[in-house]
């Protein structure tokens, strides 16, 4: 029996030194019945004619070349072109194992679910070996929607889609946000109640490189990543989004309803805490709307944040110099942090 086609899409953008490794990469999967979508974003440095040149060589890869517009317009685009019954992503300056399809699949099959995700590790550009910022598990699990929301708001769980492989129904007339740098959480925590259970992998077979110059990664101190607000904002979409069906639920309200609500705070507190911890104190002025905006929120939260048992002592003390004196703490930082 012939194994049903994965599209696997390749977001592309000015990525000539690291794209033939990361097309390489999924060339070699042991999967037998692969398509590839290379979808060059208005490459201006000669990555567009690579393209045409890497799919010259394997009758698997289609090339699309499109206006530049970011990578969730990229991967919408593509994904009213795959022909696939299942599809992956692949970012272009990663690269996988060759295994890493043939897990998955296998991981769907087995366990009659519609996603399934592996693994990751993150390399630097030295070639070493970063700390795990989401540890695999040591077998596979089965996740469900709530339970993988928690994972996700502790910080513990991977939002990236490029660690999994959807079939197709769940992504059918979905589309990424366009203009943010954190779309991959916002457009998961979308799709998870329709998803229902989620099997994890341990495997680590999606290689991450850590590359400086990345949209959210700058040398630059006076530089602040987009990305940064976009987790703000993203923080304020889960809080609404619990609080309202936690609203609707009413009197049946559950226990681990009122969990994940403090969860959900928890996460909102910490990423307005990591806003405040990157942003320049150049940039801290009453002019920057965003930045007086986080500040007035925590201090209207200060008092459920210093009552909630999933934010750490050092997260409430940072939560309380901010609210009192945001540029003083940020002068200071390299004191406080050893709190």
């Amino acid at each position: 029996m012939q194994t049903p086609l994965i599209s696997v899409i390749v977001p592309v953008y000015n990525i000539m030194e690291y794209l033939p490794r990361c097309v390489e990469s999924i060339r070699k999967q042991t999967y037998p019945n692969l398509e590839i979508i290379l979808m060059d974003d208005g490459s201006t440095d000669g990555t567009g004619d690579l393209c045409d040149k890497l799919a010259a060589g394997d009758s698997r890869i289609r090339v699309y070349h499109k206006k530049n517009g970011g990578s969730s317009s990229a991967r919408n685009l593509a994904l009213k072109l795959v022909k696939g019954e299942y599809i992956g992503f692949v970012d272009s300056d990663d690269y996988i194992s060759e295994n890493m399809y043939q897990s998955l699949y296998e991981g769907i099959t087995k366990y009659d679910v519609r996603v399934a995700q592996i693994g990751r590790d993150e390399i630097d550009e030295q070639g070493n070996m970063l700390p795990n910022i989401c540890e695999p598990p040591k077998e596979d699990v089965l996740i469900g929607h709530r339970e993988f929301l928690k994972e996700l708001l502790m910080h513990r769980g991977d939002c990236s889609f490029c660690t999994k492989l959807f079939h197709r129904s769940v992504l059918e007339g979905k589309e990424f946000p366009t203009g943010a740098l954190n779309e991959d959480f916002h457009f998961l925590i979308e799709l998870l109640p329709e998803i229902g259970q989620i099997v994890s992998l341990p495997p680590q077979t999606y290689h991450v490189f850590y590359r400086m110059g990345s949209n959210s990664r700058k040398k630059d101190k006076e530089q602040f990543s987009r990305v940064f607000a976009d987790c703000v904002v993203n923080a304020d979409a889960v809080l609404e989004m619990v609080h309202k069906e936690n609203t609707e639920k009413g009197a049946a309200l559950a226990d681990e309803d009122r969990e994940l609500a403090k969860i959900a705070l928890r996460f909102w507190v910490f990423q307005r805490l990591e806003y405040m911890l990157h942003i320049p104190v150049s940039q801290m002025k009453r002019d920057n709307g965003f930045y007086r905006s986080v500040v007035k929120s925590l201090r209207r939260k200060w008092f459920q944040g210093l009552c909630n048992p999933y934010l750490t002592a050092k997260n409430k003390v940072y939560m309380m110099l901010f609210v009192i004196a945001p540029k003083g703490v940020r002068k200071l930082h390299k004191t406080i942090k050893k709190l």
